[in-house]
């Protein structure tokens, strides 16, 4: 399997439970890639993909990054900012309401590929100069408390983590989710510059006294929802200009 290259200059923005159901992230036209099996919506200058379906209809764990990936390239993205729902390994610097722009991520075991050769044997990571003009729109636009840097470490899904797995994950990582960094080694593979930015939408598993539930994390999740999407109100126009 050979990776796909970018096919223009256009900002693709993939997206998952961070959004509000139902909120429409851009305006434009459906369309299809990857033989039909990624549907995004064409907004001119960028992309909006969004990663668990137009429904949410796929779990994370079964979320097929090489076609996202791929449907990116066809549709003429050369940049990717990924929006991600996450947990906070650090709620004293990381509380329920933050943004944060992951600058490295821990995803032991987690580890896809296009290549079937020693191709596939890359030093991955997200792409600095694009990173930095991310943080430098978030930062600047963002009322939303924002924290530019911050290890993500990514689980399979599509349970929670066990207050055992969570205090194992504290040691090297702020940040724990289950799709982003499997997106930034394909999108590496494929010559995509790639950034995060994620909301802070729980305090992960054990970490506090009141048990993790999955309507305490909604609840979470629409609270901090507001701050995002204003956030990318402001800063997503300067962001889908093409780099100079």
């Amino acid at each position: 399997m050979e990776p796909p290259a970018p096919s223009g200059d256009r900002l693709c923005v993939v997206y998952g439970h961070s959004l509000p159901a139902g909120l429409q992230l851009v305006q434009g036209q459906e369309v299809t890639a990857a033989d039909g099996a990624v549907r995004a919506i064409d907004a001119g200058s960028l992309v909006a993909l969004p990663r668990h379906g137009l429904k949410r209809e796929i779990p994370a764990h079964l979320v097929d990054h090489h076609a996202n990936v791929r449907a990116i390239c066809e549709l003429g993205c050369d940049r990717v900012l990924a929006l991600g729902s996450a947990g906070s390994l650090r709620p004293e610097a990381l509380p329920v309401g933050t943004l944060a722009c992951p600058d490295d991520f821990l995803a032991l075991g987690i580890a896809p590929s296009f290549y079937e050769d020693p191709r596939g044997h890359t030093v991955p990571g997200f792409q600095p100069e694009w990173r930095g003009r991310v943080v430098e729109a978030f930062a600047a636009q963002s009322k939303a408390p924002f924290v530019a840097d911050a290890v993500y470490a990514q689980t399979r899904g599509p349970r929670f983590e066990t207050p055992t797995e969570v205090r194992a994950l504290a040691r090297d990582a702020d940040l724990v989710g289950m799709t982003l960094a499997a997106e930034i080694v394909l999108a590496g593979e494929a010559g995509l510059a790639h950034a995060a930015l994620c909301t802070v939408d729980n305090v992960a598993n054990g970490l506090e006294d009141e048990p993790l539930t999955p309507h305490r994390y909604r609840e979470g999740r629409e609270r901090t929802a507001r701050g995002l999407v204003a956030a990318l109100e402001q800063a997503l126009p300067a962001l889908a200009e093409a780099p100079r």
